[in-house]
């Protein structure tokens, strides 16, 4: 299927897409493996967080930036074709996509936040810039419980991105092998009209 310019996302939409996919897939796999390493490794699981919080930082950032693009750029039309609850359940997996994609970095910095460490193990992002933590966690008694239920809440947002993904790439597949209606490829890089 030939695809014109105004059938296909902007080059900006699909590199945001598709970087972010990418580190979305990696802060899925570091948070689970850095969660089960074992004390012995504390060296490595501190250098493992270090990076998971330097990573969803810039998710946050980059999915601000993606919908600000969004909303300055429309994106091309769902083929008419669909059925309506087909409609209906991409924008509420889009929806869900960028409600994940602003509260479980946001969830992961109150994790830090409250963490009994966050008073003496500052957050720099790559190493390098110093991010705060959020002082709403000041005098609470019994900050390690308080994190490790936020952390928690942080787990199960993790789960619900995982059965996000999982519908998104299914119906990916099925427009690209089954309907063969080029939606996919409206969001591949480098296909050309």
């Amino acid at each position: 299927m030939s695809l014109s310019a105004s059938d296909r996302y902007t080059s900006v939409a699909i590199a945001l897409h598709w970087l972010i996919a990418v580190m979305i897939v990696g802060q899925l796999a570091g948070g689970f493996y850095m969660h089960n390493l074992p004390k012995e490794q504390a060296e490595l699981k501190f250098t493992l967080y270090q990076m998971h919080k330097s990573f969803g930082v810039t998710i946050l950032l980059l999915t601000f930036f993606r919908l600000a693009w969004r909303l300055g750029h429309r994106p091309p039309a769902l083929p008419a074709a669909m059925a309506g609850w087909e409609k209906a359940a991409a924008r509420a997996v889009h929806i869900g996509f960028y409600g994940l994609l602003v509260v479980t970095p946001l969830v992961g910095w109150l994790v830090v936040s409250s963490s009994p460490l966050a008073e003496s193990v500052p957050t720099y992002l790559f190493g390098i810039v110093p991010f705060p933590h959020l002082p709403l966690f000041d005098g609470v008694a019994d900050r390690e419980a308080l994190s490790h239920q936020i952390a928690e809440v942080h787990e199960y947002l993790a789960f619900a991105m995982i059965g996000l993904i999982g519908l998104h790439v299914a119906a990916a597949l099925k427009h690209q092998f089954v309907n063969r209606d080029g939606v996919l490829s409206r969001m591949l890089p480098f296909v050309r009209g």
